[in-house]
Protein backbone atom coordinates (compact mmCIF):
# COMPACT_ATOMS: atom_id res chain seq x y z
CA UNK A 1 0.00 0.00 0.00
CA UNK A 2 3.06 2.37 0.83
CA UNK A 3 4.29 1.82 -2.46
CA UNK A 4 1.17 3.15 -4.27
CA UNK A 5 2.06 6.40 -2.71
CA UNK A 6 5.56 6.49 -2.09
CA UNK A 7 5.84 5.82 -6.22
CA UNK A 8 4.05 8.30 -7.54
CA UNK A 9 5.63 10.91 -5.27
CA UNK A 10 9.34 9.86 -5.97
CA UNK A 11 8.18 10.25 -9.91
CA UNK A 12 6.60 13.60 -9.46
CA UNK A 13 9.41 15.00 -7.57
CA UNK A 14 11.98 14.04 -10.10
CA UNK A 15 9.50 15.68 -12.69
CA UNK A 16 9.96 18.34 -11.06
CA UNK A 17 13.68 18.34 -10.54
CA UNK A 18 14.22 17.90 -13.94
CA UNK A 19 12.40 21.29 -14.83
CA UNK A 20 14.16 23.22 -12.11
CA UNK A 21 17.54 21.91 -13.89
CA UNK A 22 16.64 22.82 -17.02
CA UNK A 23 15.59 26.39 -16.42
CA UNK A 24 18.98 26.15 -13.87
CA UNK A 25 20.62 25.26 -17.03
CA UNK A 26 18.71 27.68 -19.40
CA UNK A 27 20.04 30.70 -17.52
CA UNK A 28 23.24 29.43 -16.69
CA UNK A 29 23.77 29.73 -20.98
CA UNK A 30 21.92 32.96 -20.97
CA UNK A 31 24.27 34.77 -17.97
CA UNK A 32 27.47 33.60 -19.97
CA UNK A 33 26.28 34.97 -23.15
CA UNK A 34 25.14 37.90 -21.82
CA UNK A 35 28.40 38.25 -19.88
CA UNK A 36 30.45 37.54 -23.09
CA UNK A 37 30.21 41.09 -24.11
CA UNK A 38 31.87 41.96 -20.54
CA UNK A 39 34.89 39.07 -20.34
CA UNK A 40 36.17 40.86 -23.93
CA UNK A 41 37.64 43.47 -21.79
CA UNK A 42 39.53 41.04 -19.92
CA UNK A 43 42.64 39.62 -21.29
CA UNK A 44 45.99 39.47 -21.40
CA UNK A 45 48.75 39.40 -24.65
CA UNK A 46 50.79 36.48 -24.68
CA UNK A 47 54.17 36.95 -26.41
CA UNK A 48 57.01 33.96 -27.19
CA UNK A 49 59.81 33.94 -28.95
CA UNK A 50 60.24 30.99 -31.29
CA UNK A 51 63.55 30.81 -32.51
CA UNK A 52 64.49 29.87 -28.92
CA UNK A 53 61.71 27.64 -29.01
CA UNK A 54 63.31 26.08 -31.72
CA UNK A 55 67.07 26.26 -30.94
CA UNK A 56 66.31 24.53 -27.64
CA UNK A 57 64.81 21.40 -29.52
CA UNK A 58 67.93 21.34 -32.02
CA UNK A 59 70.24 21.67 -29.01
CA UNK A 60 68.12 18.81 -27.03
CA UNK A 61 68.41 16.45 -29.65
CA UNK A 62 72.07 16.75 -30.40
CA UNK A 63 72.82 16.68 -27.10
CA UNK A 64 71.49 13.23 -26.68
CA UNK A 65 73.25 12.36 -30.00
CA UNK A 66 76.16 13.42 -29.16
CA UNK A 67 79.40 13.08 -27.08
CA UNK A 68 80.17 14.74 -23.73
CA UNK A 69 82.82 17.13 -25.66
CA UNK A 70 80.43 17.93 -28.52
CA UNK A 71 77.61 18.69 -25.87
CA UNK A 72 79.84 21.49 -24.60
CA UNK A 73 80.21 22.90 -27.87
CA UNK A 74 76.53 22.87 -28.97
CA UNK A 75 76.17 24.87 -25.13
CA UNK A 76 79.20 27.10 -26.23
CA UNK A 77 77.47 27.60 -29.90
CA UNK A 78 74.29 28.44 -28.33
CA UNK A 79 75.61 30.98 -26.41
CA UNK A 80 77.12 32.48 -29.19
CA UNK A 81 74.51 32.36 -31.47
CA UNK A 82 72.16 33.97 -28.60
CA UNK A 83 74.55 36.80 -28.32
CA UNK A 84 74.84 37.35 -31.92
CA UNK A 85 70.92 37.70 -31.96
CA UNK A 86 70.57 40.50 -29.28
CA UNK A 87 73.43 42.47 -31.12
CA UNK A 88 71.33 42.12 -34.15
CA UNK A 89 69.25 45.00 -34.13
CA UNK A 90 68.68 45.24 -37.69
CA UNK A 91 67.09 41.67 -37.92
CA UNK A 92 63.37 41.55 -39.29
CA UNK A 93 60.61 39.89 -37.21
CA UNK A 94 57.98 37.89 -38.20
CA UNK A 95 55.02 38.29 -36.33
CA UNK A 96 52.92 34.26 -35.86
CA UNK A 97 49.18 34.79 -35.25
CA UNK A 98 46.04 32.23 -35.19
CA UNK A 99 42.42 32.07 -35.77
CA UNK A 100 40.16 29.20 -35.28
CA UNK A 101 37.31 30.22 -36.24
CA UNK A 102 33.21 29.01 -35.63
CA UNK A 103 30.00 29.77 -36.68
CA UNK A 104 30.19 33.57 -35.30
CA UNK A 105 33.93 34.56 -35.60
CA UNK A 106 34.20 34.50 -32.14
CA UNK A 107 38.10 34.77 -32.18
CA UNK A 108 37.88 38.28 -34.01
CA UNK A 109 38.21 40.19 -30.95
CA UNK A 110 41.51 38.36 -29.71
CA UNK A 111 42.89 38.69 -33.18
CA UNK A 112 41.92 42.50 -33.06
CA UNK A 113 43.90 42.84 -29.91
CA UNK A 114 46.71 41.11 -31.77
CA UNK A 115 46.40 43.39 -35.15
CA UNK A 116 46.77 46.27 -32.83
CA UNK A 117 50.06 44.81 -30.69
CA UNK A 118 51.76 44.03 -34.08
CA UNK A 119 51.02 47.78 -36.10
CA UNK A 120 52.21 49.18 -32.81
CA UNK A 121 55.32 47.50 -32.86
CA UNK A 122 55.96 46.44 -36.75
CA UNK A 123 58.27 47.64 -39.15
CA UNK A 124 56.40 48.28 -42.32
CA UNK A 125 59.69 48.54 -44.42
CA UNK A 126 60.93 44.84 -43.18
CA UNK A 127 58.29 43.19 -40.46
CA UNK A 128 55.73 40.85 -41.53
CA UNK A 129 52.96 38.65 -40.15
CA UNK A 130 51.81 35.04 -40.84
CA UNK A 131 48.36 34.55 -39.84
CA UNK A 132 47.50 30.44 -38.95
CA UNK A 133 43.77 30.68 -40.23
CA UNK A 134 41.05 27.63 -39.79
CA UNK A 135 37.65 28.40 -40.34
CA UNK A 136 35.07 26.45 -42.19
CA UNK A 137 32.89 30.33 -42.21
CA UNK A 138 29.97 31.46 -40.57
CA UNK A 139 27.63 34.93 -40.26
CA UNK A 140 28.44 37.27 -43.33
CA UNK A 141 28.80 39.88 -40.66
CA UNK A 142 31.13 38.45 -38.05
CA UNK A 143 33.83 36.85 -40.92
CA UNK A 144 33.08 40.41 -42.74
CA UNK A 145 34.60 42.16 -39.61
CA UNK A 146 37.70 39.36 -39.48
CA UNK A 147 38.27 39.84 -43.04
CA UNK A 148 38.36 44.12 -42.29
CA UNK A 149 40.77 43.71 -39.75
CA UNK A 150 42.98 41.67 -41.24
CA UNK A 151 42.95 44.21 -44.17
CA UNK A 152 44.31 46.93 -41.54
CA UNK A 153 47.66 44.88 -41.96
CA UNK A 154 47.43 45.43 -45.76
CA UNK A 155 46.67 48.51 -45.32
CA UNK A 156 49.41 49.28 -43.06
CA UNK A 157 51.72 47.75 -46.14
CA UNK A 158 52.93 44.84 -43.71
CA UNK A 159 53.03 41.60 -45.95
CA UNK A 160 50.66 39.06 -45.03
CA UNK A 161 51.01 35.64 -45.61
CA UNK A 162 47.77 33.25 -44.57
CA UNK A 163 48.29 29.35 -43.69
CA UNK A 164 45.63 27.03 -43.67
CA UNK A 165 46.81 23.85 -42.58
CA UNK A 166 42.83 22.31 -42.11
CA UNK A 167 39.84 24.40 -43.84
CA UNK A 168 39.87 27.98 -44.83
CA UNK A 169 35.69 27.91 -46.48
CA UNK A 170 33.14 30.30 -46.59
CA UNK A 171 33.83 33.07 -44.75
CA UNK A 172 37.68 31.63 -43.88
CA UNK A 173 38.13 32.00 -47.36
CA UNK A 174 36.81 35.44 -47.38
CA UNK A 175 39.45 36.15 -44.54
CA UNK A 176 42.48 34.40 -46.99
CA UNK A 177 41.74 36.42 -49.57
CA UNK A 178 42.78 39.28 -48.45
CA UNK A 179 46.58 38.15 -47.70
CA UNK A 180 49.57 38.82 -50.18
CA UNK A 181 49.98 35.37 -50.22
CA UNK A 182 47.91 32.37 -49.37
CA UNK A 183 50.14 28.67 -48.45
CA UNK A 184 48.27 25.43 -47.60
CA UNK A 185 48.63 22.06 -46.58
CA UNK A 186 47.76 19.37 -49.66
CA UNK A 187 44.82 18.32 -48.32
CA UNK A 188 43.61 21.35 -46.71
CA UNK A 189 40.28 22.48 -48.19
CA UNK A 190 39.70 25.58 -50.06
CA UNK A 191 36.41 27.82 -51.22
CA UNK A 192 33.29 27.36 -50.84
CA UNK A 193 32.79 30.82 -52.17
CA UNK A 194 28.87 30.75 -51.72
CA UNK A 195 25.95 31.70 -49.42
CA UNK A 196 23.37 29.53 -47.50
CA UNK A 197 19.94 30.08 -45.53
CA UNK A 198 18.66 27.80 -43.76
CA UNK A 199 15.94 26.92 -40.80
CA UNK A 200 13.37 24.63 -40.08
CA UNK A 201 9.85 25.32 -40.23
CA UNK A 202 7.08 23.87 -37.04
CA UNK A 203 4.01 25.34 -38.68
CA UNK A 204 2.33 21.68 -39.99
CA UNK A 205 3.41 20.36 -36.60
CA UNK A 206 1.74 23.23 -34.75
CA UNK A 207 -1.63 23.08 -37.38
CA UNK A 208 -1.69 19.68 -36.38
CA UNK A 209 -1.58 19.90 -32.60
CA UNK A 210 -4.26 22.72 -32.67
CA UNK A 211 -1.55 25.13 -31.71
CA UNK A 212 -1.95 28.99 -33.50
CA UNK A 213 1.11 31.03 -33.43
CA UNK A 214 0.65 35.11 -33.40
CA UNK A 215 3.28 36.91 -35.07
CA UNK A 216 2.74 41.18 -35.16
CA UNK A 217 5.21 43.00 -37.11
CA UNK A 218 5.86 46.49 -39.02
CA UNK A 219 7.31 47.27 -42.18
CA UNK A 220 6.91 44.76 -44.94
CA UNK A 221 9.91 42.95 -44.62
CA UNK A 222 10.56 42.90 -41.02
CA UNK A 223 10.43 39.14 -40.63
CA UNK A 224 10.92 37.31 -43.91
CA UNK A 225 10.76 33.26 -42.90
CA UNK A 226 9.65 32.21 -39.42
CA UNK A 227 10.18 29.14 -37.72
CA UNK A 228 6.53 28.70 -36.21
CA UNK A 229 4.57 30.89 -38.47
CA UNK A 230 3.40 29.75 -42.07
CA UNK A 231 5.90 31.26 -44.80
CA UNK A 232 4.84 32.68 -48.20
CA UNK A 233 5.91 32.79 -51.54
CA UNK A 234 7.23 36.48 -51.17
CA UNK A 235 9.03 35.77 -47.90
CA UNK A 236 10.99 32.90 -49.65
CA UNK A 237 11.40 35.20 -52.70
CA UNK A 238 12.58 38.19 -50.38
CA UNK A 239 15.65 36.29 -48.59
CA UNK A 240 16.64 34.70 -51.70
CA UNK A 241 17.24 38.45 -53.14
CA UNK A 242 19.28 38.89 -49.62
CA UNK A 243 20.99 35.35 -50.39
CA UNK A 244 22.15 36.64 -54.36
CA UNK A 245 22.64 39.86 -53.18
CA UNK A 246 25.54 38.82 -50.21
CA UNK A 247 27.07 36.28 -53.22
CA UNK A 248 27.36 39.69 -55.86
CA UNK A 249 29.28 41.31 -52.25
CA UNK A 250 31.09 38.13 -51.73
CA UNK A 251 32.78 37.71 -55.21
CA UNK A 252 33.62 41.61 -55.30
CA UNK A 253 35.53 40.93 -52.18
CA UNK A 254 37.21 38.12 -53.70
CA UNK A 255 37.83 39.68 -57.05
CA UNK A 256 39.18 43.01 -55.09
CA UNK A 257 41.80 40.93 -53.42
CA UNK A 258 42.83 37.86 -55.91
CA UNK A 259 41.95 38.92 -59.46
CA UNK A 260 43.10 36.10 -60.73
CA UNK A 261 40.57 33.92 -59.39
CA UNK A 262 38.26 32.89 -62.06
CA UNK A 263 34.73 33.29 -60.18
CA UNK A 264 32.39 31.37 -63.17
CA UNK A 265 34.55 28.70 -62.14
CA UNK A 266 34.90 28.60 -58.01
CA UNK A 267 32.19 30.80 -56.95
CA UNK A 268 29.77 27.80 -57.18
CA UNK A 269 29.90 27.21 -53.15
CA UNK A 270 32.23 24.03 -53.81
CA UNK A 271 35.32 23.48 -51.91
CA UNK A 272 38.16 21.63 -53.09
CA UNK A 273 41.30 20.34 -51.41
CA UNK A 274 44.38 22.94 -51.61
CA UNK A 275 45.64 20.28 -54.26
CA UNK A 276 43.54 21.36 -56.63
CA UNK A 277 42.70 24.59 -55.68
CA UNK A 278 46.15 25.87 -56.29
CA UNK A 279 45.22 25.20 -59.72
CA UNK A 280 42.08 27.33 -59.44
CA UNK A 281 44.59 30.10 -58.21
CA UNK A 282 43.11 29.94 -54.60
CA UNK A 283 45.92 29.21 -53.21
CA UNK A 284 49.60 30.36 -53.94
CA UNK A 285 51.67 27.49 -53.07
CA UNK A 286 51.74 24.09 -51.01
CA UNK A 287 53.48 24.36 -47.66
CA UNK A 288 52.85 23.30 -44.09
CA UNK A 289 52.91 26.41 -41.62
CA UNK A 290 55.14 24.61 -39.82
CA UNK A 291 57.59 24.44 -42.65
CA UNK A 292 57.20 28.40 -43.03
CA UNK A 293 58.23 29.23 -39.54
CA UNK A 294 61.08 26.68 -39.71
CA UNK A 295 62.65 28.05 -43.23
CA UNK A 296 61.95 31.92 -41.35
CA UNK A 297 63.91 30.70 -38.62
CA UNK A 298 67.34 31.86 -40.09
CA UNK A 299 66.41 35.25 -41.56
CA UNK A 300 63.95 36.47 -38.44
CA UNK A 301 63.26 36.63 -35.67
CA UNK A 302 59.86 34.92 -34.93
CA UNK A 303 57.54 36.00 -32.13
CA UNK A 304 53.60 33.88 -31.65
CA UNK A 305 51.52 37.00 -30.74
CA UNK A 306 48.25 35.95 -29.11
CA UNK A 307 45.53 37.93 -27.27
CA UNK A 308 44.15 35.61 -24.59
CA UNK A 309 40.72 35.90 -23.28
CA UNK A 310 39.97 35.19 -19.52
CA UNK A 311 36.40 33.45 -19.40
CA UNK A 312 35.11 32.97 -15.68
CA UNK A 313 33.43 29.95 -14.64
CA UNK A 314 30.17 30.80 -16.33
CA UNK A 315 31.39 31.60 -19.82
CA UNK A 316 33.01 28.47 -19.52
CA UNK A 317 30.53 25.91 -18.74
CA UNK A 318 27.74 28.06 -20.94
CA UNK A 319 30.27 28.44 -24.25
CA UNK A 320 30.70 24.32 -23.39
CA UNK A 321 26.83 23.82 -23.32
CA UNK A 322 26.37 26.06 -26.87
CA UNK A 323 29.13 24.28 -28.42
CA UNK A 324 27.86 20.93 -27.39
CA UNK A 325 24.58 21.79 -28.68
CA UNK A 326 26.29 22.87 -31.97
CA UNK A 327 27.73 19.43 -32.14
CA UNK A 328 24.46 17.45 -31.54
CA UNK A 329 22.34 19.85 -33.90
CA UNK A 330 25.27 19.69 -36.67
Amino acid sequence: MLSAYVFPYLFFLLKILTIVVAIALMIIVIAAVASREKEKTKGKLIIKNLNKKYLDFKQSIQENLSGKKAKKLLKKEKKEKIKKEKNAQDKKRLFVLNFCGDVRASDVHALSESINAVLLAADFQKDQVLLQLESPGGMVHAYGLAAMQLQRLRDAHIHLTIAVDKVAASGGYMMACVANKIIAAPFAIMGSIGVIAQLPNFNRFLKSKSIDFEQIKAGQYKRTLSVFGENTKEGREKVQEEVNETQVLFKEFIHTHRPQIDLEKTATGEHWFAKKAIELNLVDELMLSDDFILKACDEYDIYSVEYKLKKGFMQKFGLGVENTLAEWMR
